[in-house]
């Protein structure tokens, strides 16, 4: 029976959210780290707290660590809100992959200014602080809810999957489109897997990493939640092709620990992983303010 182990939780800082940096007091979500050689790269969605009637739900900010736990954050952010009509009320979810060329491109969930819908765009560059090719990827039909939290991944059979999160009658769920490249253009098909009734996700899905190791299938760190928006992290493995499920974790591998405070949100939530041989360390927030990472083991 296939199990993955969490054996070790560390804390992510970053250098200028400490009490007198730039970022000191702010919320901290949606870590997207990977590696270019030895080093760690991190986006990042960083708000106000409290977050005021016309402040931007999200600014991505980018930096870089020797350790993958303390990071060294950029001078300016990475991707800001506007002019693009679609990113002007915030920017949030970075998902970073390398396209044709060695560009990066930045999937985010881009917020109207009237904070009435979450869209999926793309930045792209050179560089993390010269993105300047911004648009729209996938939209939902206007008052038909968000599509945000993008990842992606491609298959054995040659083409790429997008996952994302999209809206349907009051909740949460996952979608699934299929392209050449990962710049698309992308076909949505089915969703890849639903709620479970009778389990602790059995009213909200939302993407999480995959991680792909030869021998072994894919497996998704998703985010599950009942109707009260009690966020957990499982895990769901797919067929190489992507084509069906092959497994599910019965119980989470991930849950907040006690609430220090009585308001606090009850919340973790996946964003990304970075694989060091045998280790998975996943990386996550909690209560849409605190950065973590948690070392997961596979186990049959």
């Amino acid at each position: 029976m296939v199990a993955y182990v969490v054996e070790e939780l560390q804390d992510v800082t970053l250098d200028i959210a400490g009490p007198e940096g730039r970022l000191a007091g702010h919320d901290l979500m949606s870590p997207f780290v990977w590696t270019e050689g030895k080093t760690f790269r991190l986006l990042v969605r960083v708000l106000n707290n409290p977050l005021g009637p016309t402040d931007p739900t999200g600014v991505i900010w980018g930096g870089d660590s020797d350790d993958g736990v303390m990071f060294r954050m950029r001078h300016v952010p990475a991707i800001v809100p506007g002019p693009n009509p679609d990113d002007a009320g915030g920017c949030e979810d970075p998902t970073v992959v390398r396209g044709e060329g060695g560009n990066y491109l930045v999937f985010y969930t881009g917020v109207d200014a009237a904070r009435s819908q979450g869209s999926l765009l793309v930045a792209k560059g050179p560089e993390l602080t010269e993105l300047h090719e911004q648009r729209v990827m996938l939209k939902a039909p206007k008052s038909e809810g968000n599509i945000k939290e993008a990842t992606l991944a491609r298959g054995s059979d040659g083409q790429y999957r997008l996952f994302y999160e999209y809206a349907k009658d009051g909740a949460s769920r996952i979608g699934m489109a299929v392209g050449q490249s990962v710049e698309g253009p992308w076909t949505v098909v089915d969703d890849p897997f639903p709620i479970r009734e009778d389990a602790w996700d059995n009213w909200h899905l939302s993407t999480g990493p995959i991680v792909q190791e030869d021998g072994r299938d894919p497996v998704m760190f998703y985010n599950g939640a009942t109707v009260d928006a009690r966020w957990r992290i499982g895990w769901v493995s797919f067929a190489p092709d992507f084509s069906h499920v092959t497994g599910r974790g019965v119980e989470p591998v991930l849950m907040p620990p006690p609430a220090k405070v009585r308001d606090a949100t009850d919340i973790a939530f996946a964003a990304s992983c970075v694989v060091m041989g045998e280790n998975i360390w996943l990386y996550y927030s909690l209560e849409d303010k605190i950065l973590r990472r948690a070392r997961v083991r596979y186990y049959t």
